[in-house]
């Protein structure tokens, strides 16, 4: 496989978490309005993209492929969970 493949395969891995990390940080923005604590749009993306890797990562490592729908499940968890507790949802 030559360097260009491997990046595009890798590109192709990430690009759920990267979308899905987007998504949460715009939509957390607009529809959490309340909390002016929370921190910048572009900082709860990159924690909800770190953490839609490390699922992906471990939905590889359990399945022994990529694209399971469980995996993708537990993304959409997972984001969604991390957009909660960065956006201060717990606060009240």
């Amino acid at each position: 496989m030559s360097p260009l493949d491997l990046f595009n395969h890798l590109l192709d891995f990430v690009a759920p978490a990267f979308a899905l990390a987007l998504i949460c940080a715009i939509l957390g923005r607009l529809l959490m309005r309340g909390n002016a604590k929370a921190l910048a749009w572009w900082v709860q993306g990159a924690v909800n993209f770190v953490v839609g890797v490390a699922v992906l990562a471990a939905g590889l490592v359990i399945s022994g492929h990529d694209g399971q729908m469980a995996t993708y499940a537990a993304l959409v968890l997972a984001c969604g969970t991390s957009q909660w507790l960065v956006g201060g949802g717990w606060r009240g």
